[in-house]
């Protein structure tokens, strides 16, 4: 029988990117519902509009734009696919009348094959089809390699194709690396691509100054930008941001100028009117909890938390490097997911070859299933490209303290000590 007595906003949940309760954030949640308010024009959502705009000019600004264009998405994987549209609009303008007869040959974009699976997405929905999102390799960390990226671009234009796209990643979903921006950003622009970065998960770490270099330099040089506040920042679910570098670029790719609902001659400015900007028109309220919690923490808070959160990941490092009989780190982290197998007794002295890694990748699941049951402790596992089965566990929650990480360590020792594997 299954117990599962954790959810996701104790301090003993590992196992997803959104972790934790922000109680300013949950108070701004309960606030919105009870205003009940779409978002697509000024007249009927004025003061929203209006932190819509200040807020999002204020994440442009940490980029590092000085002018631009942004929306809230329902979640990163929509706001990748308007970083799509708003590269495909900019470079042939005409594709939104034309179609694809417009396009001088077959679009090509480009990806990280560690990147987030909305991205070949992209290549789905949009008609590009996913042999056409090509996958680019990536080191032993997880990080795009940029030499590959440009044998790939270079393969492609000699075959008459048009790449036009590359996203990279900041804070991939299971390594959380992030992708070297600033040589990615020298290829673009030797090849005339649009850049996107993807980050929906490490883009809290534009607060902190101590950890924002070396992983997000280079994010200005950006065409758009994907940040995620409801994953590290703790903001409640959904809470997706997209923005580019390019003022009105959205409203030009998406507009549908509907004249029931976005007339040009009324006593406002017709900017605020946002829902001609999206292909969605009705938005939900997305912006008045993060507001709310921006009032709340302030920068220097969140700043705070940013490095709070990181400084977790480091002790839990320190202490698994600490128990080398019972656990094996499997790389150094850049951000808060740590990557690493359990050894049970059957396994602990044994030499750590590529048979004993099959091995450790069976005690994941048979160890996930005892804490499913215990409902003491969640952490995820999952393989990648160059590992079976491994723990990757992401501390996401304000609540957790270094006594959860203690406790998740000793829980997972307890629980899965006598697990025998073939």
């Amino acid at each position: 029988m299954l117990v599962l007595k954790k959810n996701q906003s104790h301090p003993h949940f590992f196992n997803q990117l959104s972790c934790g309760l922000d109680i300013i954030s949950l108070a701004g949640e309960w606030l919105t519902a009870a205003a009940n308010t779409n978002m697509f024009t000024y007249e009927i959502a004025p003061v929203f509009i209006l932190m819509e705009n200040v807020v999002l000019e204020k994440m442009r600004s940490m980029i590092g734009w000085k002018t631009g264009d942004s929306i809230l998405a329902p979640g990163g994987s929509i706001s990748n696919l308007y970083a799509f549209l708003a590269a495909r609009h900019h470079k042939f303008p005409q594709y939104k009348e034309k179609g694809l007869s417009s396009i001088p040959g077959h679009l090509v974009m480009f990806t990280s094959d560690q990147c987030h699976y909305s991205v070949k997405s992209c290549a789905s929905v949009c008609g590009l089809g996913t042999d056409y999102c090509i996958c680019v390799p990536s080191d032993e960390r997880g990080r795009m390699i940029p030499a590959e990226l440009e044998r790939l671009v270079k393969y492609h234009k000699d075959r008459g194709n048009v790449p036009f796209f590359v996203n990279a990643t900041s804070g991939t979903t299971v390594l959380g690396a992030f992708d070297p921006l600033e040589d990615i950003a020298d290829i673009c622009q030797k090849y005339d691509m649009w850049m996107h970065v993807d980050a929906a998960w490490g883009g809290g770490l534009l607060f902190s100054k101590k950890y924002r270099h070396p992983r997000l330099t280079g994010v200005e040089r950006a065409d758009s930008v994907t940040w995620n506040p409801h994953k590290l920042m703790g903001t409640l679910l959904q809470c997706s941001t997209v923005h580019f570098k390019y003022e009105g670029i959205l409203l030009n790719c998406n507009a549908m100028s509907a004249e029931y609902l976005f007339m040009t001659d009324k006593i406002y400015d017709p900017k605020y009117d946002t829902g001609d900007k999206v292909i969605q028109c009705g938005r939900h309220n997305d912006i008045f909890k993060l507001w709310l919690q921006w009032r709340g923490k302030g920068t220097s808070g969140f700043e705070r938390h940013m490095d709070r959160l990181m400084e977790l990941a480091e002790y839990q490092v320190r202490r698994i490097k600490e128990q080398p009989d019972k656990f094996h780190l499997i790389l150094e982290p850049e951000m808060v997911n740590v990557s690493f197998w359990y050894l049970p007794k059957q396994l602990r002295g044994v030499p750590h070859d590529a048979h004993k890694e099959i091995k450790l990748g069976k005690v994941c699941a048979k160890l996930k299933g005892k804490m499913m049951q215990s409902g003491t402790l969640m952490v995820g596992y999952q393989p990648d490209d160059r590992r079976p089965n491994f723990f990757r566990s992401i501390i996401s929650s304000a609540a957790v303290t270094e006594k959860d990480v203690d406790f998740m360590l000793a829980e997972m020792d307890r629980l899965g000590q006598d697990i025998i594997v073939d």
